[in-house]
């Protein structure tokens, strides 16, 4: 039987030792690995019609790589081509000729060493873990073409821009390609908003810039705020000081070098170095990184009394803070930050937004609050149909560009539609015309040469519906009466709390982070019981509860179809995958695992799940946390058409806006109504960070 090697060289007889080698490399070291001739297809077909000489169509192809799978499947599968090893880097032009030019784009063949590189590593992670335990979700890779210039300068040292240049790059998800031949430039100093729907790549594509599997200059800090911080005994203040490492180093230096002179044990040469380590103490500013450090904890909602304790003494959502902490006090280069106002409350997002518009690196933020955006960004760079475009200016501006643009796209397409209409009239009547047949050729050929555009590709408008379970009856519906709550006797969180709401409510809670706001919607439903006070609630009330930690309520390990089938039992599937429908998750999203899915779309999962026993009143804890913009717009038209109470727990002030009549602000130990809304409250919060110098 013939070689692989021998299939290759009778088929592409002038095949170049570049496309040979890497060729024959695919097939020896991932050949037992193929399942089907389509894989085979998929992994090198392109490749090898691209370098046909003799132009051999799709069908020629495909029955060369059967020849080649029949001979990886047989028995006499010759061993791998001495130019090629699994473990062999191959650059392209390795195995050029002098003078030789390759047929194929080298970019392309080296994003397709890349993806097999990427594909090869996952499969011996797979496994060298399938033997234990469960088996493993999809991972994220990415690929792409390497700059010839940039190299030579990232190794010579000579790159010393600080702009980020991501040139014709891929990323997949497993088996779904969420960016191809996508371009991302970040210029440095400028503040770039990334938005896109739920499930695109956002937070996957920010992974890959982290772990630099997309190539960034290694002069470049990044920082990716994305774990929280570990809970150990280090103080929230001393965690955040530590992560200028270069300050951390000389004051050790300092204080190693201090001891040894003070007990005689120096070899004189203490003294030079103590004064060179103060001068760049000095440089730094060493002495103002406690204050520094101090005013950015004391923004995001840390005490003095905070900045002392240690991080285990931190709940999650604190100690995501304190990560957000670390990287605005380290000053990267590139900062990424993916949803950073899903852990903030109202007043430290309005520190946040006035903190980072003096930001003077790169920052990269994936949010979905508006309002956010238009104050923090200068860029926005959009996630849609596997590429990124980036507009200037604020995100209402995009908005209006990306209109505008889309319209302009719509009527040169129409425009050229009827163009071409009009031409193909003329050819079809006068095609059969020997005396005009010159200018039915004219035409053809302007016909070819017209580009292709292609009409607007719109995207789908996100619904959501909450069914009404409504049926009149009298207030009080809701109702705490002089409510006194404690965890601790030593700390009351509510002290005669009193408030009342029915079947027209439309209330949002706003107050800091541990004014006890998801404490009293836990009262409210009966969760808690008050230490004094009645809570009174109509028999007939039907409460639908969406907790901040809903992903914590969701087995991870099953489909949204079973969730609910587990949840709700006696329906057929249809059924459940109408309701899933209604919020969104549709398709293969039904019955994928629900770890696969994004943060986003195990929101609609949940939504599904509440809202299928058609309750009367909602309790809402920050239900907008990893929504796309689209979504919470659909959300909010939702909670409006709903018949029905509704209490949320929200900070996405466009959200509020939308949606709540009712403003309560939770603190000092009770609630409050504020008679003049939302921009009421934002005053006060203004009012306040004046009195405490932050503006």
């Amino acid at each position: 039987m013939a070689s692989c090697s021998d299939i290759l060289r009778s088929e592409f007889p002038e095949l170049d030792g570049e496309v040979f080698a890497y060729v024959t490399g695919i097939l020896h070291s991932s050949g037992a690995d193929f399942e089907s001739v389509d894989e085979l297809v998929e992994a090198v077909g392109e490749l090898l019609q691209e370098v046909s000489r003799d132009g051999k169509d799709e069908r020629a192809i495909r029955e060369v790589c059967q020849r080649l799978f029949n001979c990886l499947q047989g028995p006499h599968h010759s061993p791998p081509h001495p130019l090629t090893d699994a473990s062999t880097d191959l650059l392209p032009g390795l195995l050029l000729k002098r003078g030789q030019t390759s047929m194929v784009n080298a970019k392309k063949l080296e994003k397709a060493e890349a993806k097999l590189k990427a594909k090869q590593d996952k499969r011996m992670e797979r496994d060298s873990v399938k033997s234990s335990g469960p088996p493993v979700l999809e991972e994220a890779t990415a690929s792409q073409a390497a700059s010839k210039k940039e190299t030579r300068m990232e190794s010579s040292g000579k790159n010393k821009s600080y702009d980020v240049r991501i040139e014709n790059f891929d990323v997949s998800f497993g088996e779904r390609v969420l960016l191809a031949g996508a371009d991302l430039n970040l210029a440095f100093g400028r503040r770039y908003g990334l938005v896109g729907r739920n499930g695109l790549g956002k937070t996957t594509l920010l992974k890959m810039i982290a772990s630099r599997s997309l190539r960034i200059p290694s002069h470049i800090s990044i920082l990716h705020v994305e774990q929280e911080v570990a809970g150990d005994e280090t103080p929230a203040l001393q965690s955040v000081l530590e992560c200028d490492t270069i300050r951390e180093s000389l004051l050790r230096e300092e204080k190693e070098l201090t001891a040894k002179v003070n007990a005689g044990r120096g070899e004189g040469t203490e003294g030079a170095r103590l004064s060179e380590i103060y001068a760049k103490l000095e440089e730094i500013e060493a002495d103002k990184a406690p204050a520094r450090a101090s005013v950015i904890l004391a923004g995001l909602g840390f005490n003095a009394k905070m900045q002392q304790q240690t991080t285990k003494e931190f709940s999650g959502g604190w100690r995501m803070r304190l990560a957000l902490a670390r990287a605005l006090f380290a000053r990267p280069d590139l900062l990424l930050l993916d949803e950073p106002t899903n852990m903030l409350d109202v007043r430290a997002i309005l520190w946040l937004e006035n903190y980072l518009q003096t930001w003077q690196s790169t920052i990269l933020v994936v949010s979905h609050d508006r309002n956010f955006l238009n104050t923090v960004a200068t860029d926005i760079i959009h996630l849609h149909s596997q590429r990124l475009d980036t507009y200037r200016g604020d995100f209402e501006n995009f908005m209006k560009t990306k209109e505008e643009r889309l319209k302009n796209q719509q009527r040169e397409y129409e425009a050229q539609q009827q163009y071409r209409e009009h031409i193909q009239v003329f050819i079809d009547r006068f095609r059969y015309n020997a005396n005009r047949a010159s200018q039915v050729q004219s035409k053809l050929k302007l016909l070819e040469k017209l580009p292709e555009l292609k009409p607007v590709d719109k995207e789908s408008e996100v619904m959501m519906k909450f069914p009404d379970g409504f049926e009149k009856f009298s207030p009080p519906i809701l109702q705490l009466d002089e409510v006194d709550f404690c965890y601790d006797p030593s700390h009351y969180i509510f002290r005669s709390l009193s408030v009342s709401a029915d079947l027209e409510s439309r209330i949002c809670v706003v107050g800091e982070n541990g004014a006890g706001k998801s404490t009293m919607l836990k009262i409210l439903m009966g969760e808690l019981a008050p230490v004094r006070g009645i809570r009174h609630a109509h028999r007939n009330l039907k409460i639908g509860y969406f907790s901040q930690h809903h992903v914590d309520q969701l087995d991870l390990n099953i489909s949204a179809v079973e969730l609910l089938a587990r949840k709700f039992p006696g329906k057929t599937e249809e059924e459940y995958r109408h309701q899933l429908g209604s919020y969104g998750v549709s398709g293969e999203l039904a019955v994928r695992p629900v770890a696969s899915l994004s943060g986003g779309q195990k929101s609609r999962v949940a939504f599904a799940q509440m809202t299928m026993s058609c309750p009367n009143f909602y309790i809402l804890d920050e239900p907008t946390n990893h929504l796309d913009m689209e979504t919470i717009e659909a959300l909010a038209k939702a909670l409006n058409k709903f018949r029905g109470g509704i209490i949320l727990v929200s900070h996405d002030e466009c959200f509020i806006r939308l949606v709540c009549h009712e403003l309560w602000v939770c603190e000092n130990a009770t609630v409050t109504r504020i008679e003049g809304g939302f921009d009421q409250y934002r005053d006060i919060l203004k009012e306040q960070f004046r009195k405490e110098g932050f503006l």
